[in-house]
This record gives structure tokens, C-alpha cells and sequence, in this order.
């Protein structure tokens, strides 16, 4: 594989800054050498923080992005800091989950895209989002997300 399709990637191999806001991260994105093949990517961001866009108290989840790439790959450390720029973030659980499936699957247009947002309670209730582009494909084995439901103590 010829080392060309990386070229135009400026965030890998250096040190980059993590961005101050979503709106400020660049994704980055190389073509995916196996186009021609059907296959699933699994991102898991278990640490994944925003703030309480009310309180500014932090808010934490478990993330499971799943995605059958079309002609893209992501490139996994400007994912990795798309992801770190909610860290200061004020939104909702709801506005930062398809906030984050929106802007995978406008800027890599896969094949298909879901996202879970296992989100830990907050005032005594766990809110879990789910965001999918589209009907689930039949050819690509997409296992279970894993995340366990919520059961508080008992």
C-alpha cells in the first residue's frame, strides 16, 4: 500500500492541541484501501466527558461507534480529539451524541453509521442515545455494542 493516501494528514505522527470546541476539531479522513470489501469499524471512547450545559457539572458516558466505510476511514487521532473538544462543551446528552453521529456520517459519507451513547446518571436517571443512519446491513457482521443497561447498585 503506498504511503500517498496519508499525505494530507497533518494531525498523526506530531503534536496536536486538543481543540477548544467540536466546531473547532478537524476530522481527518484517508481512502479506504478495501473499499470493495464490507467490513465494520468499532470506535469505544468508555471515558467520553461534556459538561451539563446548565450546571457546567461534567457528564460522562461509554460511546460505541460502529460504521461500514464507504469510500473514508477516519483518521483515529483527529476522532480521538473531535471527541476530547466535548470535554469543555456545554450540551445535552441527546445534542452531544448526534452531534457526533451527524458529523462521522456528513464528513464520511459510510455505507452505514450507528452510534450508542451510554450515558452515567446524573440526578438519579441514566440517559442512553442511539443514532443510526439507516436500515443495519445484511452482509457485515456488526456484533452487539456490549454496554451492559444500567442497574444503579442492585
Amino acid at each position: 500500500m503506498s504511503d500517498d493516501i496519508y499525505k494530507d494528514l497533518k494531525q498523526l505522527g506530531g503534536m496536536a492541541a486538543m481543540p477548544q470546541s467540536p466546531d473547532e476539531a478537524e476530522l481527518e479522513r484517508v481512502r479506504n484501501p478495501q473499499a470493495d470489501v464490507a467490513y465494520n469499524v468499532r470506535f469505544t471512547a468508555p471515558e467520553f466527558t461534556s459538561l451539563c450545559p446548565m450546571t457546567g457539572q461534567p457528564d460522562f458516558a461509554h460511546l460505541v461507534i460502529d460504521y461500514v466505510p464507504g469510500e473514508w476511514l477516519v483518521e483515529s487521532k483527529s476522532l480521538k480529539l473531535f471527541l476530547g473538544s466535548f470535554r469543555n462543551h456545554g450540551a445535552f446528552h441527546e445534542d452531544c451524541t448526534v452531534t457526533i453521529a451527524r458529523r462521522l456520517a456528513d464528513f464520511l459519507e459510510p455505507r452505514w453509521l450507528r452510534i450508542g451513547g451510554y450515558w452515567y446518571p446524573r440526578g438519579g436517571i441514566p440517559i442512553d442515545v442511539f443514532y443510526q443512519t439507516g436500515e443495519m446491513p445484511s452482509d457485515v457482521w456488526i456484533p452487539d455494542q456490549g454496554v451492559a443497561p444500567y442497574r444503579g447498585r442492585g
